[in-house]
């Protein structure tokens, strides 16, 4: 495995990313893999790992780069509610926008069809909370480069907000995967019905799968969430969606 860290040009400054890939058969279909609220750690750079080891060129950046690069957050410390840690991972949060990503992943596409080890043609992505929007409308915005591109409990995938995702999700030309939770706070059930009617008025090719007893995080290892076979699911899910679209 070749990995890298390096300083992505943006137009509001250098976002550093985590970059891996396999050191043979490449080049390798680019995935263009998003953080969710509590930023860039190890878990995440294990994730991206996971997908790099079965044949893709993997990129996962600090979205938070802006006020805070290199950050790494206290996760037992965010548990807690009211903690200032908690605190600072949503003001982190709330200062980041659907205009901002889109500003941000146009400079990833840029810095990956530069990298001869990324194969030229689609590109997928995968988004975890926070990022799960970020995707969906990454997938509208820039329908000739993403193929394919999955929301793992997502939140605000539809809303009456005027940037709400769902609103680009007719420019959208390759497939969707939305992998929701059973019990989500965050994204609560009347909203994953309204996101399937959004789909299915756009056109857009999607699946909605609800992963039954099921929490707001479960794929992650760290959290007291965790449900490994719904993780492994998704595992099987995310790299068929890219087999399907990208190879």
């Amino acid at each position: 495995m070749i990995e890298s860290f390096v300083e992505i040009a943006t137009p509001d400054g250098a976002m550093d990313t985590f970059v891996c890939y396999p050191d043979r058969g490449g080049p390798h279909p680019a995935i263009l893999f998003y953080m969710d609220a509590p930023a860039i750690r190890e878990e995440l750079r294990d994730m991206a790992r996971r997908i790099a080891s079965v044949g893709y060129h993997v990129t996962l950046p600090n979205l938070y780069y802006r006020t805070a690069q290199g950050l790494e957050l206290d996760l037992a410390a965010m548990a807690q509610e009211g903690s200032a840690e908690r605190k600072r991972m949503f003001e982190l949060m709330n200062g980041l926008s659907i205009a901002k990503i889109m500003s941000d992943t146009k400079a990833m596409i840029a810095h990956t069809r530069a990298d001869p080890h990324a194969a030229k043609g689609k590109m997928g992505a995968v988004g975890y909370c926070m990022s799960g929007p970020f995707v969906f409308a990454a997938a509208g915005h820039f329908p000739d480069d993403i193929g394919a591109a999955a929301s793992i409990y997502g939140v605000n995938l539809c809303t009456d907000a005027p940037d709400s995702p769902h609103i680009w999700a007719d420019k959208i030309k390759g497939e969707m995967y939305f992998a929701c939770a059973e019990t989500d706070q965050w994204a609560p059930l009347p909203m994953i019905e309204d996101l399937k009617k959004a789909l299915t008025a756009a056109g857009t090719k999607a699946e909605v799968e609800i992963y039954p007893k099921t929490h707001h995080g479960f794929a992650f290892p760290k959290r007291a969430v965790f449900d490994k076979a719904a993780a492994e699911r998704h595992w099987v899910r995310l790299f068929a969606l890219f087999a399907r679209n990208l190879r």
